[in-house]
């Protein structure tokens, strides 16, 4: 992409409020970020009351999820830096029937970004995802904005479903065209939710119009942004990033959402080869292949290696843009290896980062659950049989049932059908504790260990629970995150659509 770096095309009179924000830094945050909501104190006993004869006072309530996994400024180490160059926002345009609820997210760029994708292989592939795909390939790997809706997936939706998902690009395009020095648009599009149900595309095209009187680069409006994506999630999923390259600081900033039909497989635009979404904006410079190229390199070892439930949606969608404003030299695989290689492992980290945040809000999970599979001839194979251990619902409800049942795992590794054959008298099961003691070994080169059923029940009744498999036959290493499988989990998707 030479010159797109440098061919900066700032917003004019129809985004003059917002374009303001691009001249200041974009660490800025609103003077009153809303804070996560805090956990609620016990009550206090009064101190007139005797002492002897009453009731002790209840325990203090244990923090939620949305607590203690919400990017909270107030409490983070440091501030959230925000690349520079991108404005974001969130409202409710009326997909949702509860106004209270966000449910339309856009994201610009004050000039054209590289941009790369990763999409589901579902054979029922969204009206968005084609729509994607389409855009990348007509603007050569080119973009401007994301805009992205909740509530409905536009999926299984037909010749409508198609023509609702270029609206909504071509409206924000119409917007990006009028208030640019340049010609510079391309607007990808994504949507989660119901399948098989058609947008109410009146009230979206509404709320995009809306939604440029919005956009800001503070914190409150990336915040808004990650909850307007939001489905079955119960916290908003927002994280960003700082680390230098070629001299200079980049900065990253990450939004997904997820947490039921959660098995993404996804891949490159091209033929074949509740939704889980993602976005990850930069202000590095990187030339669209070299940007598609470590964004799948990314997925593979992050969003493609998480399962809440073992069901690939018809709609994920991992989109990467990357503008340049950071001022760094243009990042390229073949013409800057060196640089290529950090940027695309700064890019799988923050990736995985994200991914595992999905996991965390899984649908009625109380299991944070690693699975390491180390010791394959290969990472395909490694990470196959990491998959399907993860997926297994036999050691999925073991887990929730903190049952230490590790004949489960070994079945789920031996029918997994990797790409080598599996030595069953070189195989070894662990057990990983969070506090750092000595693992527990359960299976050994293939023999049982004597297992110390109270020291397993300990470690299962952790939240994290680390699974090591060692395989003895080579030196490749792959890792999964998945959760339990809880009754909870039935009660959420047997009322989805009520």
């Amino acid at each position: 992409m030479s010159g797109l770096a440098k061919a900066a095309s700032p917003l004019r009179a129809a985004l003059a409020p917002a374009a303001r924000l691009f001249s200041t830094t974009s660490a800025s945050m609103a003077s009153s970020p809303a804070p996560a909501p805090s956990a609620p104190s016990a009550q206090q006993p009064s101190a007139a009351q005797p002492s002897s004869g009453n009731p002790a006072p209840p325990a203090p309530a244990q923090p939620t999820k949305a607590q203690r996994f919400t990017l909270d400024p107030s409490s983070a180490p440091s501030p959230p830096k925000f690349p520079h160059g991108f404005l974001a926002t969130g409202l409710h345009c009326g997909v949702k029937k509860d106004r209270s609820k966000l449910d339309l997210a856009v994201i610009i760029s004050d000039r054209p970004c590289s941009a790369a994708g990763t999409f589901t292989r579902n054979a029922f592939v969204a009206a968005p995802v084609t729509v994607c795909k389409d855009v990348l390939a007509s603007q050569k790997g080119v973009a401007r904005g994301v805009v992205i809706n909740s509530g409905c997936a536009n999926a299984v939706t037909g010749v409508k479903g198609l023509e609702d998902a270029r609206a909504m690009s071509d409206q924000l395009d119409s917007f990006l065209s009028a208030s640019s020095s340049s010609n510079g648009t391309g607007t990808l599009v994504m949507s989660t939710g119901v399948i098989g149900q058609l947008l109410p595309i009146k009230k979206v095209l509404q709320g995009i119009e809306a939604s440029t009187a919005t956009l800001s680069s503070n914190f409150n409006a990336w915040n808004d942004c990650a909850r307007a994506v939001m489905t079955t999630d119960t916290f908003p999923k927002l994280r960003t990033r700082t680390f230098q390259l070629a001299g200079k600081e980049v900065r990253m900033v990450g939004i997904d959402k997820g947490a039921g039909m959660i098995h993404p497989n996804m891949g490159p635009p091209g033929p074949p080869h509740a939704t889980m979404l993602g976005v990850i904006a930069t202000d590095a410079a990187v030339e669209p292949a070299s940007l598609q190229s470590a964004l799948t390199y990314a997925v593979d070892r992050s969003f493609n290696s998480i399962s809440v439930d073992g069901d690939m949606s018809t709609n994920d969608t991992v989109l990467a843009l990357a503008n340049g404003a950071s001022g760094i030299a243009e990042v390229s695989e073949d013409k800057t290896p060196d640089e290529f290689v950090r940027f695309r492992d700064e890019l799988t980290s923050f990736a995985a980062e994200l991914a595992q945040l999905v996991v965390r809000d899984g649908e009625g999970a109380e299991k944070f659950v690693k699975v390491t599979v180390q010791g394959a001839p290969t990472y395909e194979g490694a990470h196959k049989i990491a998959s399907t251990v993860s997926t297994s619902s036999l050691v999925k409800t073991a887990l929730h049932g903190e049952d230490a049942n590790w004949g489960r795992i070994l079945c789920a590794v031996g029918y997994s059908q990797p790409p080598f054959e599996i030595d069953p008298a070189k195989v070894s099961v662990s057990l990983l504790p969070q506090d750092g003691t000595a693992p527990l070994k359960l299976l050994v080169n293939g023999e049982p260990e004597n297992v110390n059923e109270e020291r397993a029940s300990e470690i299962l009744k952790e939240e994290d629970i680390e699974i090591q498999i060692e395989l003895g036959l080579g030196d490749e290493q792959a890792t999964y995150w998945t959760c339990d499988l809880s009754h909870e989990y039935i009660s959420i998707n047997a009322d989805y659509r009520s």
